[in-house]
């Protein structure tokens, strides 16, 4: 039986968007079955007293051309969004809404295709998210009902707290076994792990 990656992600997450696309053909090589696990990232950065963006103006200006320089790599439509950061928690809970449509990975994709590719920051609101879920075979109202329920806003909670408990203190973050692997360029480091017998 293939190893499982637990991939903790957050829409907000630069990272998590180069994350999610170099982590699936990984997988896809060694057998391995991804878990996808939305996190509040702000909750996390506040747990660990870290405040985003609060970081010299170089290095910002140098991590901004680092991830286009990532983009033109991976050939990825990645552009850097005109309204960042973004409230995520709408988009997280509806991540794990449409589960139950059995779409959760195309919504994910959707998402983060939506805000890092074409710069559309209404998915922080149901009304840039409705859109994806009926594109997805998901009844809008249906779904947002879904990821306003307290079954989902404790979902999101429980995966936010677990994550913090196994030490994740980014995005993203992957798990394999009880080896931890944190941001995208870890991803060496990943397939040497799901290599091992």
């Amino acid at each position: 039986m293939g190893k499982t990656i637990e991939f903790y992600w957050e829409v907000g997450s630069t990272n998590s968007y180069f994350a999610f696309h170099l982590l699936r053909p990984i997988a896809e090589r060694h057998g391995a079955a991804i878990r996808y696990i939305p996190i509040n990232l702000g909750h996390v950065f506040r747990r660990h007293n870290y405040v985003l963006m609060e970081e010299p103006e170089a290095k910002i200006a140098n991590r901004i051309r680092d991830l286009e320089r990532w983009a033109e790599h991976y050939r990825l439509p990645f552009r850097f969004p005109s309204t960042f950061p973004i409230k995520t928690s709408r988009a997280l809970r509806g991540a794990i809404a449409m589960r139950k449509w059995g779409r959760e990975v195309a919504f994910i994709d959707a998402i983060f295709a939506a805000y890092w590719e074409r710069d559309d920051a209404s998915i922080q609101h149901y009304a840039g998210l409705r859109p994806i879920a009926a594109s997805l075979g998901a009844d809008p109202d249906d779904f947002e009902s879904a990821a306003e329920s307290d079954e989902t806003r404790a979902a999101l909670i429980a995966a936010t707290d677990g994550a913090l408990a196994r030490g994740v203190f980014g995005a993203p973050t992957m798990i394999v076994g009880s080896e931890i692997f944190w941001g995208k360029d870890r991803m060496d480091f990943v397939e040497r792990e799901l290599a091992k017998g």
